[in-house]
């Protein structure tokens, strides 16, 4: 017997035009609107029980400011804080959102961002409608790529550019799936939760932009009639738009940037639509389930930092020196491979104090089942892979910058060859690995 309600509302969060910009190592300012940043939240009811998750155009936002959001939405709620799952796009076209930043507008824009939150889960709450549930999976082809590659020479790079005469074969594998979760309400739109892998930087500069994760809603929106649509990312930590080799008009309305990255905004409305494609292949042919009861568990991890070692650290010290001095011409690297080298020493200088290691999150919504795991980071799509073959559930969703945005999760053959997401992580080699264990053993628990 089915016992589901499902509530739906939609915030906008666009900042004011000066905040400062996150996603690249050098300072962007917001200068205009390409189009509006959302909070858009997605809440549950069974068997008395309740939950929300709530997704933000955002970078992402920290573990401390997560909490935060998350009791103070409580107050309001009395929801407990394990049933309150607060997610980001990872828009590179977004706000800082640093709760120890020194600008005025940063500091103004958390406060507001606060109440917005709360907003959203109380009017999500207020929506609840006796819903069925059903899920599905279409594909996505040729829009996420692998972009660490090994090189002719044999070494590896991360984003090595279009057309390098260099590249050898791509590292690893790209995960093509769209998850849809499809709730048809007896009053009001029908809702769709959308989860794809891949990196929402295809639009760059200094506009307000949702990226691609904006064009997915608008397009499923635009085509499903009376619904809504909420998007939540998937394991994109070592995945992202650029084709190396695009071929015939693959280039169209794209600009080379200051990164060996072609980008455009064009481009997003592409994998929006491509991503919307994907939900259209299984909107109409879900498997419904009945849901009698919502699980919602949050499990506590320790994982070891990586510290530097310290014959590194002058070197460190001068490369981000240089850097700071809008001198890094100076430097003997360009592209990406100037950003992996700015990204590392920043990385060892941060940690040269330590901590040796970092308490952090992983979050699990059941609805029967499916299950949604939250990872507070950037996990590689080979995590994402692993947790979705565990056994106990039919269908499993990863969720990236979940309940904590605290940097990339690669795994152990990162490592072992280098890259930018091994080189910037905070977190020693095997990090990956253990995220996959406690994942796993967070979904047993929640199976119970």
């Amino acid at each position: 017997m089915n016992n589901l309600k499902v509530g739906f509302s939609r915030v906008n969060i666009t900042p004011m035009m000066g905040i400062p910009m996150a996603g690249y190592y050098l300072s962007r300012y917001a200068d205009g609107v390409l189009d509006e940043l959302e909070i858009n939240c997605i809440a549950f009811e069974s068997s008395g029980n309740r939950a929300v998750i709530l997704c933000a155009d955002l970078s992402g936002i920290k573990q401390i400011l997560v909490k935060e959001y998350k009791e103070y939405i409580s107050s309001f709620t009395g929801l407990c804080t394990d049933a309150i799952f607060i997610c980001s796009t990872h828009t590179h076209t977004g706000p800082i959102v640093l709760k120890d930043s020194d600008d005025s507008l940063v500091q103004e824009y958390l406060k507001t961002l606060k109440h917005k939150m709360a907003d959203a889960a109380i009017l999500a709450l207020n929506d609840l409608s006796i819903a069925k549930m059903g899920y599905g999976k279409g594909q996505a082809p040729n829009v996420a790529f692998v972009r660490r590659f090994r090189m002719k020479d044999g070494s590896v790079r991360t984003n090595p550019g279009v057309n390098n005469p260099g590249i050898s074969h791509p590292i690893g594998a790209v995960d093509e799936s769209v998850n849809v979760l499809r709730f048809d309400r007896e009053c009001g739109d029908s809702v769709v939760l959308v989860n794809f892998a891949n990196h929402p930087d295809s639009v760059g500069g200094c506009k307000i932009s949702a990226d691609w994760p904006g064009f997915v809603r608008r397009t499923v929106e635009k085509t499903i009639d009376n619904t809504k649509c909420i998007f939540i990312n998937g394991a994109e930590g070592d995945v992202n738009h650029v084709n190396v080799n695009p071929k015939d008009g693959y280039s169209n309305e794209l600009i080379m940037d200051f990164d060996d990255v072609a980008r455009g905004y064009g481009h997003a409305r592409y994998i929006g639509r491509v991503v919307a494609g994907g939900v259209l292949q299984a909107y109409d042919k879900v498997k419904y389930t009945d849901i009698q009861s919502i699980k919602c568990l949050t499990r506590e991890i320790h994982v070891p930092a990586n510290v530097p070692n310290p014959e590194d650290l002058p070197e460190a010290y001068k490369i981000r020196d240089l850097y700071e001095a809008g001198r890094e011409n100076e430097l003997p690297y360009t592209g990406m491979t100037l950003t992996t080298v700015v990204a590392r020493a920043l990385r060892m200088i941060d940690l040269e104090n330590g901590p040796d290691a970092f308490d952090m999150s992983l979050a699990g919504i059941a609805l029967g089942e499916v299950a949604i795991v939250g990872i507070p980071g950037e996990p590689f799509t080979g995590i994402g892979r692993a947790i979705k073959e565990t056994e106990g559930f039919e269908f499993i969703i990863p969720v990236c910058s979940a309940n904590g945005h605290q940097g990339y999760y690669p795994l152990q053959d990162a490592y072992d060859e280098g890259g930018y997401e091994a080189e910037c992580s905070n977190y020693k080699a095997g990090v990956g690995e253990y995220i996959i264990e406690q994942s796993r053993e967070l979904l047993g628990e929640l199976k119970k």
